[in-house]
C-alpha cells in the first residue's frame, strides 16, 4: 500500500472515532439532563415520603399502645377462664364425688330393703301360708273320710272300673 491510502484509512478511522467519541458526549449529556430530571422529581417527592413515614411511625406507635391494651385484656379474660375453669372442674369432682356417694348409699337401702321385703315374705310363707296350706289339708282329708263314711256301701264296679282307667 501507499502512504497516500494510509493516510486516507487513517483518515477515515480517525474520523469514525471522532463520531463515536461525540456520539458518546451526546448519551453522556443526556444521562446528566436525565439524572438532574431525575433528583429534582425525588427532591420534590421527599417531603411527601417524609411526611408518609412520620405518619407511618404515629400510627405504629398508637397501635403499639392499643395492641398493649388489647393484650392486656385478653390475658385478663384468659386468666378469669382459667379460674372459671379451676372452679367448674372443683364443682364437677365434688359433684361426681357426691353423686357416688348417694349412689352407694342408695344401693345399700335398695339391698337391705330387699333383704327385709325376702325375710318377710319367708316368715309369710313359713308362718301363714305353710298352716293354711296344712289346715287345708287336714279338711280335705277330713272331707274325703266323711265322704267315705257317708257313703257307706262299696264302690260300684262300674265307677271303680272308670276310675282305674283313668289311671292306666
Amino acid at each position: 500500500m501507499d502512504e497516500h491510502s494510509l493516510l486516507v484509512i487513517m483518515a477515515v478511522f480517525v474520523v469514525v472515532s471522532a463520531i463515536a467519541l461525540i456520539f458518546q458526549a451526546c448519551m453522556l449529556f443526556g444521562m446528566y439532563k436525565s439524572s438532574r430530571a431525575m433528583q429534582q422529581d425525588v427532591q420534590r417527592l421527599t417531603p411527601k415520603a417524609e411526611a408518609l413515614m412520620e405518619s407511618s411511625r404515629v400510627a405504629i406507635d398508637d397501635s403499639r399502645v392499643q395492641i398493649a391494651a388489647v393484650t392486656i385484656k385478653a390475658n385478663e379474660v384468659l386468666d378469669s377462664a382459667r379460674k372459671q375453669m379451676v372452679r367448674i372442674d372443683e364443682l364437677m369432682s365434688d359433684a361426681t364425688e357426691r353423686t357416688h356417694r348417694q349412689l352407694s348409699h342408695a344401693e345399700l337401702v335398695v339391698d337391705d330393703a330387699l333383704g327385709r321385703a325376702q325375710k318377710t315374705v319367708a316368715l309369710v310363707q313359713g308362718g301363714v301360708v305353710k298352716p293354711i296350706r296344712e289346715i287345708s289339708a287336714v279338711a280335705a282329708g277330713l272331707r274325703a273320710a266323711l265322704h267315705f263314711l257317708m257313703r257307706g256301701n262299696r264302690p260300684n264296679p262300674d265307677q271303680v272300673a272308670v276310675d282305674e282307667e283313668m289311671f292306666i
